[in-house]
Order: structure tokens, then sequence, then C-alpha cells
């Protein structure tokens, strides 16, 4: 009777591994195909649907404008005042739907990268803002800002909106207070901050300030863009196109400061 021996090999079987592994891989990426045609999809929805309100928006506001200027004598107060309110709302509609083709088109928009100075478009947009309100007492205190990477276009908009929030929210201060500079985070990493002496806001809000159309004030106390909840979701979709971070701190009555980090190494 013959014993028989069975040889094993040394070499493991790794064969189940690799191909769970592959398979894993094709989940991975098409995933990722399917997920960029939603996005894509809902991109060019929110194109179409912003650009298809404008044309009903403007025949309302048009004949608005006809019967205040043709039959505001046959109306009222009641009825001028109604007027006032249907011409109002149209502009505001406008905006909003501006607002939404900005952050759709953001979405579509190729990105430059170049080298940006940011001390300079950082003092260059402050002053454009405070030109616009000639009639405030505002104090920047700018510390030296490391330049970054990035599309100057996009850049220029965070800078304008961060800005431009830090002096709507002061309004109610004698002298509005804004202070830019820099930081370093954990392993070195380069933040940029804008610290205001504001209105500030609740921190248990803090995690919806960057979501379209969210807003935390009355339309009175803070008109514009960024009043519509446009202008920190803007901010956030550049931010994290170039691939960093933003976030914010803040207490009611005591100021606010917003961080955000640019990971593109200046070469």
């Amino acid at each position: 009777m013959h014993n028989r021996i069975n040889i094993m090999s040394d070499e493991p079987n790794h064969q189940p591994e690799s191909d769970a592994l592959k398979r894993a891989e094709e989940n991975v990426r098409q995933l990722v195909l399917e997920l960029a045609a939603v996005n894509d999809e809902l991109d060019s929805f929110s194109y179409a649907v912003s650009h298809d309100l404008r044309a009903p928006l403007r025949a309302v506001d048009g004949f608005a404008k006809i019967l205040v200027e043709d039959h505001a004598a046959q109306l009222d107060d009641e009825g001028r005042r109604l007027l006032s309110v249907i011409q109002r709302e149209a502009l505001r509609t406008d905006q909003l739907i501006s607002g939404l083709l900005i952050f759709s088109r953001l979405g579509r928009q190729k990105m430059v990268l170049e080298p940006i100075d940011m001390h300079a478009l950082a003092q260059s947009v402050f002053d454009g803002l405070a030109a616009r309100s000639p009639e405030r007492k505002l104090h920047l205190d700018l510390r030296p800002l490391p330049p970054a990477v990035g599309d100057l276009a996009m850049i220029r908009q965070v800078w304008w909106n961060l800005i431009d929030n830090a002096i709507k929210f002061t309004q109610g201060r004698d002298l509005g207070e804004i202070e830019i500079g820099t930081q370093t985070g954990e392993g070195g990493e380069l933040i940029y901050y804008i610290k205001d002496n504001g209105e500030g806001f609740d921190m248990r809000l803090a995690g919806k300030i960057f979501t379209i159309f969210q807003r935390f004030h009355s339309e009175g106390q803070f008109p514009g863009v960024a009043g519509l909840g446009l202008g920190l979701a803007l901010v956030r979709r550049i931010v994290h196109r170039h691939g960093g971070r933003i976030w914010a701190e803040s207490e009611v009555d005591h100021g606010a400061t917003f961080f955000f980090t640019l990971p593109h190494p200046l070469s």
C-alpha cells in the first residue's frame, strides 16, 4: 500500500483577494462616474431652471412698472404700496436667480491655477468694498499673507464675500474692526483667517452657515447677496474645488472668525 503525500505550496493563494480588490476598485470607479453624472445633471438643471425663470419674472416687473408709470394716479395708497412690494420682490427674486446661476456655473467652470499675491489681493478687495460705504468707520488690520496657488478669479470671490460679510455684520458697531492673517495648523498647514467684531452667530448654527439660501438675520438688517444666503455657499464651493477646507468660529455679539486653507503648494 502506498502512502499518498500531499505537497502544499508555501506560497499563499492571493487570487480571491486580488479578484475582490479589482471588483472593489471597479465599483468605486463606477460610483465616481455616476456621482459626476448626477452633479452634471444637477448643474444643468439649476442653470435651465434659473434661466427659464427670468422670462416670467421680467414680465411681472415690466407690467408693474407700467402700472406705476401710467396708472399710479388711479390707485390709492394701498394699491401703490402693493405695487412697490411686487417690484421689490421681483428684484429680490432676480438676485436669487443670479446667485443660483453663479453657483451652478461654478461647478463647470475650468480652473486656471497660478501664483496669487494674497496680501495684495485682500487689500485690494477691502479697499473696493470700503469705498462702497464711505459713511462707515472701518479699520483693517492686515497681517502679512503668504502667497498661494489657485484660480485668481475664484480666490478673489472668496476674499470679496468674506470681507463683504465682515463689513456688513459690523454695521452695528461705531468702528468696524477687521483682522486678516494666517495661522499654522497641525502638520504645518497654512490657514488664512478673517476676523471681525460684528454681530457674530450662535455656534449651534455653524454647520448651516455655508448652506445655500440659509439666512440667520432679517433682510432689513443685512441686505445684499450675503443676506440671501449665497455668499458663504459660494465661498465653500470655491475652497472645496481647490481641495481646501473652510470653517468658522463665533460668539453672539462678539464677532466671527472664518478660516480656510488652500493646499496647493507654491512652486
